[in-house]
């Protein structure tokens, strides 16, 4: 059974997606099996593969509704191990389409259950909302991931986070659990970072992984090559981060 983990947060610009592509090649590099399902319309998800929506046919909006065409529209990347499901910006039109749907929260996991012997990690990637797509995708995991950049507005957004994660788990996933926060963008030169990290610690003391990922120049340069920051530059702080984090999410029970 796949260990299924969204990456959700809804404030923009907070390292999501860079967290699920460099998670799951990270994941990827220790042979373990890794679906991304990229649930943002921008796809930036999918095209940090190198997997572009205007090049494929199928995508994530165009088989929601229809479980068994699943397999056509995921994508082999370039590393072993990794495929995609990759979005496109027609997935807009997807919080209309289900709005008025009979268990509309559940579309994404009937889709990713015919998967789950496929693979040992599914990665969600959500856009920066509270919307029904992020919705489908909390109802679809097991396990959820927060990215926090460490900054102070940041710390306003987490709480509501955990209030929709807790609903989430109340009345509609009871199975769903907090795999941690993750700190992004952390300046060792920035007192800020510092305070973040102290108020988490203090605030969420079982939640906060240990692994700290740093601004790194490598990381922000690699999607534009469509590559994780592993495949673009290995030995940068930014990749060694990631390959940690992968260590620490394979050996970490959600609570």
């Amino acid at each position: 059974m796949s260990r299924i983990i969204v990456v959700a947060n809804q404030k923009g610009g907070v390292g999501k997606t860079t967290t699920t592509v460099n998670l799951a090649a990270s994941l990827a590099v220790m042979e373990k099996s890794v679906l991304v399902v990229d649930c943002d319309p921008q796809a930036n998800a999918s095209s940090g593969f190198g997997v572009y929506p205007e090049q494929v046919e199928a995508n994530l909006y165009t088989v929601l509704g229809d479980p068994e065409q699943v397999r056509s529209a995921i994508y082999k990347t370039s590393i072993p191990f990794l495929s995609v499901l990759p979005a496109h910006q027609d997935l807009v039109a997807a919080e209309l389409d289900l709005v008025n749907q009979p268990r509309r929260e559940y579309f994404l996991r009937q889709l990713i259950e015919p998967l789950e012997d496929d693979y040992e990690f599914i990665l969600l990637d959500c856009p920066p909302s509270l919307g029904l797509i992020t919705l489908n995708a909390l109802c679809a995991a097991r396990e959820v991931l927060i990215p926090l950049q460490c900054e102070y507005f940041a710390l306003e957004g987490i709480a509501k986070l955990i209030q929709t994660y807790s609903l989430v788990r109340k009345r509609l996933n009871p199975d769903i659990r907090l795999l941690g926060v993750l700190l992004t963008m952390y300046d060792l030169r920035n007192r800020l970072s510092h305070q973040v990290k102290n108020e988490i610690r203090k605030t969420f003391p079982e939640y906060l992984l240990q692994t700290i990922v740093p601004r790194n120049v490598r990381l922000s340069e690699a999607p534009s090559f469509g590559k994780p920051v592993i495949s673009y530059d290995i030995h940068s702080k930014g990749a060694v981060a990631y390959l940690q984090l992968a260590q620490e999410v394979v050996g970490r029970q959600a609570h």
